[in-house]
């Protein structure tokens, strides 16, 4: 069975939506999978939206926080995160900022990782978030799984990018399209099919 850990940021609800239905995805596939929330810096952050942010703070206070150890157990990793000026969110990348004492010692370099996002915008900045968070990705020296222009459902009208699942949100909480899980729900099964491989290669 392949491990795959779902980590997200959300700050009004539309990225987790993309992590439900990539969890969904995997569950479905026999996969082993922890969706995991990664909190807040601040009490209150600036955000859009509050009304939103509370109600989504609320809804996903159940969701456990991530931890490294959600990393080292995954044999996948999918990770979520809105755009911020055209870069992940800081909630995420102080996150990802912890992560030498796995990436040095190469425990995340067998893993099959993917990125995918939400913003406000078409063009605005969807691809430079998830292209920065395979920067990160490098540096573990994991393997990354882009969806690639490879599957009818990645060419509908609110798809778009060959870099990972996106959404455009126009600042609407919950504006995610069936079209987008589509496309991250493809996204998680290339990603489990890329790790299920890398692990038989190990363990042959």
């Amino acid at each position: 069975m392949t491990n795959v850990s779902v980590i997200f940021y959300s700050s009004t609800g539309n990225v987790f939506r993309l992590a439900e239905a990539a969890a969904d995805a995997a569950t479905k596939a026999g996969a082993d999978v922890r969706l995991r929330r990664i909190p807040e810096l601040v009490a209150e952050p600036a955000v859009t939206d509050r009304d939103a942010w509370l109600r989504h703070t609320e809804a996903t206070r159940d969701v456990p926080e991530a931890t490294l150890d959600d990393l080292d157990w995954a044999d996948a990793v999918l990770i979520g995160a809105p755009v911020r000026f055209g870069l992940p969110a800081p909630q995420l990348m102080h996150f990802l900022d912890t992560t030498a004492p796995l990436s040095i010692g190469g425990r995340l370099a067998a893993k099959a990782v993917g990125a995918f996002t939400s913003g406000s915008a078409p063009h605005g900045g969807q691809v430079s978030t998830i292209l920065a968070l395979h920067n990160t990705f490098c540096h573990w020296g994991a393997v990354i799984v882009p969806t690639g222009s490879t599957d009818p459902v990645l060419f509908r009208p609110t798809n778009g990018n060959p870099y990972g699942a996106s959404n455009v949100s126009r600042n609407q909480p919950g504006n995610v399209t069936d079209d987008n899980l589509a496309a991250v729900e493809f996204q998680t099964r290339r990603t489990l099919a890329v790790a299920a491989a890398l692990v038989a290669g190990t363990d042959g």
